[in-house]
């Protein structure tokens, strides 16, 4: 688990760069094209929404960004699940490994929205 900022930004850009390497192989189909957009943005959204909750105006502001972090990658742990469920990539894809570090990413940032939100009060 990450243990700093620094560290937390490097494993949301690498989880950004592993939805972009997958939305590659995922087919050319109306669903294929539809869910591929979708990962894309939520996933490449949440590394760039922590980027902002960096630079917060406040500690609203930062809980807030925070939730969006968040939801973007609640959002593309949905996208993945589909992808999964359908059957639209091999086995041999990393797509259960991005689903592992999706769900880790999503337990650390509901842990820091609980712990923000207690500070706040």
């Amino acid at each position: 688990m990450p243990t700093n900022r620094v560290e937390l930004e490097k494993r949301l850009i690498s989880f950004a760069v592993e939805i972009i390497h997958l939305s590659e192989k995922l087919p050319a189909t109306r669903a294929g094209i539809y869910l591929s957009d979708q990962i894309v943005r939520s996933g490449i959204s949440s590394a760039l929404n922590y980027g902002e909750a960096q630079s917060a105006e406040s500690q609203k502001d930062f809980i807030h960004k925070l939730g969006i972090v968040l939801k973007e990658l609640r959002e593309t742990q949905i996208g993945l699940k589909i992808i999964v469920q359908s059957g639209m990539v091999s086995r041999e894809t990393a797509i259960e490994n991005i689903l592992s570090q999706n769900d880790e990413l999503i337990a650390i940032f509901y842990r820091s929205v609980q712990t923000a939100k207690s500070k706040n009060h």
